[in-house]
């Protein structure tokens, strides 16, 4: 039997046992002892590979060689035989000699032992070098072979699960539009929301990759899926090529005589001053693993649609320059010196120039090798952002490969294909991505709809985006872009520092637009330039009412008689606050109720991203932190720095949210003083009316009609306790101006009375109209005004006698106010002030 059929077909852990006899006289070449091993030794398999075959033929789908013969089974013998342990029979039935017993009495797998021995063989026939170069010859192509056959194994097997395919169905380009069919599953919602937007339309629009790219699109699991399979195996081939690495090279030196030409040797070991690879016939652990990277890594420059740097010609799509780190002089002086590559890599398009040159690779001498690994007929999609997918499966495998390492060899993991990757990643993908989704940002929030309110009039609010919560299209678009990028962040723990301070960079512009639109709104407004004033600013955290803000600044106990003592307290310190602005000027006010939507949506919208700013920070540190645990559990050199600045991210969210707050507090304010801007003219009209009114007062109903129509067009952008906020307020403050006007009246009647008592009624019925206010506390409000002007009905000698039993109802002043009105009919005894106050406490 040729040397070159013995050494191509070593090594097989997966044999099928009956491919496996071997003429006795065969075995007999390799010694002088005929019988020093087994006449059925099992070490060849006509259809098995060494690293360019043998090693291979593991991870090609065999199942483990257990050491059984089938002739070694008899028909009719009891089937509880056949689970005995027993030795393969090649070392059974051979001659005892030193290997042989070694091997009987090792506890190695018996594929590490069937690699033993056949090295052993290739040592008595002094073909160690002959060997080697056999496999250095095969090697790369039969692991092109092996990769591509598994591509195009799992494309058919895609193929064959298609519904109502046939066996004749099986065709790749068949295959592919399956698999692109399997992936309507991921497109975003296309119905439209209840406001009558539709959401995959607008956030698709920005987004620099297809719902198939991105971070859980089907192209990316269908990568990862890939590679999974193809390292794994490549990790099963490389074990077997450290067994007989190691082998051949304790045994090299034990070789008498090189059959293998020097020129020969050093073709292929690239090192003719080498005597320790011209021995192994230039095969060294590092050539194969140096072969097996760079087979792996042109595969992952097809995925990505790179081309090395020596082929591409379309300069109009390079990018930055990407070449491996040099080699120490410790790593030039070995005969196992690495393979190195300089790429230049092609955006997601590329042209059939580059197309054809990915396909022909180069090895290191530069001569074309196999076309491409037809991957595309497989994945979905290919391009530059398969990295993320790319990453996770290089990085486990590195590690793997890094654990499988000989001493002499462990500098070796440090380099290679994810140094390669990782160089990639940071140079090319996250500077190229930065751009990408800069430009989606700039574009959510530069358009013209970005920050346009737009819910239906009639509908109701809801929290749920996917129900119609109207939050601005700018904003969804930016919450949405930021997911994406930690999605990749997610994908590549050591990148997730960069990738967040990407989101955290797009939150500040996009909050930056935030605040001009705001800005632009309540520029110039008394309500905006009241909520910066210190007094103002404190008196609102004083508020009970601030509990329904965002964050609350409340500092109150949430029992309700508490809530109520500090809320009529903050309300009336509130309402003489506002009532010394007087006379309130229209132009100072918000009159444009677009303005006032705008506020209101925007508000409930920076909440929303607030809420999700904090869910990013909360998602995108522990798992970074355990997936990298999981990847390397023993292997500190690779440690990741995968650090997520939550703190940043938080600083972030309460940003969001405090401009939120300002908002409603802009629209809480801007309510109050619309109530005082009409409320004022109670204060200068004299209520001497002749007969009995059927209306209320003109500016009770420019104010009611003010309150009804905010209500109406602000209700389908903020929650109800959010409305509460805004409108809840007018009743407090409309109250007391009430109240107050008495003191700069100088005259009422009877039929001004009930005129006041009228629009009381008129305003406590708009207001317990809105539904998220509290009718009952309106209406104790309003009792408490119609009973102060009741009073005016009444005997001075009644009134006083009132006093008596409700001494605390009203304030001192309050009671002096109604014996200084002048009321026709009503006589006002000379001691009537004395007299009330002796009755009044001090």
């Amino acid at each position: 039997m040729p040397i070159s059929t013995i050494l191509v077909n070593i090594a097989t852990p997966s044999m099928n046992e009956k491919d496996d006899a071997i003429p006795t006289t065969t075995v007999a070449a390799y010694s002088n002892n005929s019988q020093s091993l087994s006449r059925r030794t099992r070490l060849l398999k006509g259809d098995s590979h060494i690293g360019g075959s043998g090693f291979a033929s593991s991870v090609d789908g065999g199942s483990s060689y257990d050491g059984h013969d089938d002739e070694d089974i008899h028909d009719g013998a009891d089937n509880t035989l056949k689970n005995i342990p027993r030795l393969p029979t090649w070392l059974l039935e051979s001659t005892p000699d030193e290997f042989v017993e070694t091997m009987r009495k090792s506890e190695s797998p018996l594929h590490v032992k069937y690699l033993q021995t056949m090295v052993e063989c290739l040592c008595m026939l002094g073909k160690v070098a002959a060997a080697g170069v056999t496999i250095c010859q095969r090697l790369r192509p039969t692991i092109h072979e092996m990769i591509t056959s598994k591509i195009k194994a799992q494309a058919e097997y895609v193929n064959s699960t298609r519904p109502g395919a046939g066996h004749a169905a099986g065709t790749a380009t068949t295959g592919l539009q399956y698999v692109k069919g399997q992936l309507q599953s991921y497109q975003l919602p296309k119905e439209k929301h209840k406001n009558g937007t539709s959401l995959a339309g607008s956030l698709l629009a920005v987004s620099p990759v297809s719902p198939v790219m991105a971070p859980m699109g089907a192209a990316q699991s269908a990568t990862k899926e890939l590679l999974d399979s193809i390292l794994d195996a490549i990790v099963r081939i490389f074990e077997n090529h450290v067994v007989v690495g190691e082998l051949l090279e304790s045994k090299s030196s034990q070789q008498a005589h090189m059959n293998t030409p020097k020129s020969m040797v050093a073709e292929i070991s690239g090192n003719p001053d080498s005597e320790a690879s011209q021995a192994t016939g230039g095969f060294t652990i590092g050539f194969s693993m140096t072969v097996l990277q760079s087979e792996c890594q042109q595969l992952i420059c097809e995925i990505l649609r790179a081309t090395p740097e020596a082929a591409s010609a379309d300069a109009a799509v390079q990018t930055a320059r990407l070449a491996s780190k040099a080699p120490s002089k410790e790593k030039r002086d070995k005969s196992d010196d690495g393979l190195t590559f300089a790429f230049r890599f092609t955006d997601a398009t590329v042209s059939l120039q580059g197309a054809d040159l990915i396909r022909q690779g180069r090895n290191r001498k530069g001569q074309n090798v196999q076309e491409g690994y037809g991957s595309a007929s497989l994945l979905p999609e290919q391009g530059m952002y398969l990295a993320a997918s790319v990453y996770r499966p290089v990085l486990q495998f590195t590690d793997k490969i890094a654990s499988m390492l000989p001493q002499k060899y462990s500098q070796l993991g440090n380099d290679g294909l994810l140094a390669f990757l990782e160089n990639f990643v940071k140079d090319h993908f996250l500077p190229t991505m930065f751009v990408d989704y800069r430009k989606g940002v700039q574009q959510a929030i530069s358009s013209p709809a970005a920050f346009r309110p737009r819910a239906n009039p009639a509908a109701a609010y809801t929290s749920a985006v996917s129900k119609g919560r109207p939050v601005l299209q700018g904003l969804l678009t930016i919450d949405f872009l930021a997911k994406e990028v930690l999605g990749w962040a997610q994908a590549m723990p050591k990148f997730s520092g960069d990738l967040v301070n990407y989101v955290q960079t797009f939150l500040e512009r996009t909050y930056e637009r935030c605040r001009a639109s705001y800005t632009e709104a309540v520029l110039e407004k008394q309500s905006y330039m009241l909520i910066g004033r210190h007094d103002v600013d404190n008196l609102m955290r004083r508020d009970p009412a601030s509990v329904f803000l965002p964050t609350s600044h409340a500092h109150v106990s949430a029992d309700n008689h508490i809530v109520d003592a500090e809320t009529d307290g903050v309300d009336l310190e509130f309402s003489q606050l506002l009532m010394k602005l007087r006379p309130i000027k229209q132009e100072s006010l918000i009159r444009d109720n677009n303005k006032l939507i705008l506020l209101a949506s925007l508000s409930d919208s920076l909440e929303y991203i607030a809420d999700s700013i904090e869910r990013f920070g909360n998602a995108s540190g522990k798992p970074s932190d355990q997936t990298e645990n999981d990847v390397k559990p023993t292997h500190p050199r690779h440690k990741r720095s995968g650090s997520v600045p939550h703190k940043d991210l938080a600083s972030f969210a309460e940003d969001y949210r405090k401009l939120a707050i300002d908002c409603l507090k802009v629209l809480r304010v801007e309510m109050l003083l619309e109530t005082v801007f009409n409320m004022q003219v109670m204060a200068t009209r004299e209520y001497l009316e002749d007969q009995d009114a059927e209306e209320p007062d003109d500016y009770v109903i420019s104010l009611i009609t003010q309150i009804t129509r905010r209500d109406e067009v602000i209700a389908p952008f903020i929650a109800p306790t959010k409305r509460n906020y805004v409108f809840g307020g007018i009743c407090a403050v409309a109250s007391h101006a009430s109240i107050k006007a008495l003191a700069e009246m100088k005259h009422i009647n009877l039929f001004g009375v009930q005129q006041i008592c009228r629009n009381t009624i008129a305003l406590e019925q708009a207001l317990s109209a809105i539904p998220s206010i509290d009718s009952a506390s309106v209406q104790t409000r309003f009792d408490h005004v119609r009973t102060y002007y009741e009073l005016l009905n009444m005997p001075v000698e009644a009134l006083l006698a009132f006093i008596t039993e409700h001494d605390r109802l009203f304030t001192a002043i309050e009671y002096y106010n109604l014996l200084k009105v002048q009321v026709p009919g009503r006589e006002v005894p000379d001691d009537a002030k004395a007299r009330m106050a002796e009755i009044l406490p001090i």
